[in-house]
């Protein structure tokens, strides 16, 4: 089969495209003829092996430990292991990887029966593949961390970004009252995807107008955690996805001090975890039509490099896709 390999950490130019063997899938695995995968900004951390933290975490100190990168992904059933119930050859599914080898980007690629789930029938493979990975990262930022409620005024700083068009979305479908902000080129696209207000950074500071928010999600913000403390309600909450390293450190150290001197809680979201049951959850959301995923280019397998290139810009509307079958 073909897949995108890197031996060795590095920028996009380390990728290859190879020729590799086929994998076989273990009793609890299904082997998946991988039509779409999706770039997430995981990927480019790992191809680069940074920050270094990331090494000693498992993925491999002076090399690769996962040699094809890819986490988000939709494919069909090729094979299934003796010991999978869920699943049979033909079923049309969708999921994360993250937690058992990667390897998305690649014309097949093993999985665990419970990364999975079946993809919902409205949605293209492209768009399925866009899901995994972003949509269940806000998920889990506004409902797990934030607690999101009805009624509640929530702003999402990053809302034209992959995983801010999902936030946006999942946001007013718990009965939200939502803000969106972004740079002047995603205006209309977040007020199309249901944001009652959007507020343009280029334009506007949102910390500084005098409005007050019950739960902000800063999809990799730049602002202090003492400037979003200022947009926040006497006891709201402030939930980071994502950002520098500076601002990574102040959510973590700065964010317990003022969620124990006062009522508004402020803190990181850390790194989402893959979950079969909040997987099955956005494809119920897709399915009712509440959730859709925005879709800025598509990329072949052979040309993976430059979407992770144009990932690392900063600038993609909504996910970047690859699309493999």
């Amino acid at each position: 089969m073909k897949a995108i390999v890197h031996t060795h950490y590095g920028s996009p130019d380390v990728l290859q495209l190879k020729e590799v063997e086929r994998p076989t899938p273990q009793d609890h695995e299904v082997l998946v003829q991988v039509h779409a995968a999706s770039v997430n900004a995981a990927d480019w951390h790992l191809l680069r092996g940074k920050p270094f933290l990331m090494r000693l975490m498992g993925f491999g100190l002076l090399k690769p430990k996962n040699k094809i990168l890819g986490a988000a992904m939709a494919g069909r059933v090729e094979a299934v292991g003796r010991n999978v119930t869920q699943l049979q050859p033909g079923d049309e599914i969708f999921g994360d990887l993250t937690t058992c080898g990667w390897g998305t980007f690649a014309e097949y690629v093993c999985a665990r029966e419970d990364a999975v789930a079946l993809k919902p029938a409205n949605v293209t493979f492209e768009q399925a593949a866009a899901v995994p990975l972003a949509a269940v990262t806000a998920l889990q930022g506004l409902r797990a961390k934030g607690q999101i409620k009805p009624g509640q005024k929530v702003l999402i700083h990053g809302a034209g970004g992959g995983v801010g068009t999902f936030a946006v979305q999942i946001a007013k479908s718990f009965g939200a009252e939502v803000t969106g902000v972004c740079s002047t080129r995603n205006v209309d696209m977040v007020h199309s995807i249901g944001a009652d207000q959007v507020i343009d950074y280029t334009q506007e500071d949102f910390t500084k107008n005098g409005q007050r928010y019950d739960l902000i999600l800063a999809v990799n913000g730049y602002h202090s955690i003492l400037e979003y403390r200022r947009a926040l309600s006497p006891r709201g909450m402030y939930v980071m996805v994502g950002g520098s390293n500076a601002h990574l450190f102040q959510a973590m150290l700065l964010g317990p001090l003022i969620s124990m001197i006062g009522r508004q809680k402020m803190g990181s979201m850390g790194v989402a975890k893959p979950n079969q049951k909040d997987l099955v959850f956005m494809k119920e959301l897709l399915e009712a039509g509440k959730v859709f995923p925005v879709i800025d280019r598509r990329y072949p397998l052979r040309e993976t490099a430059e979407a992770i290139r144009y990932l690392e810009k900063g600038h993609a509307q909504g996910k970047v896709v690859i699309t493999v079958a």
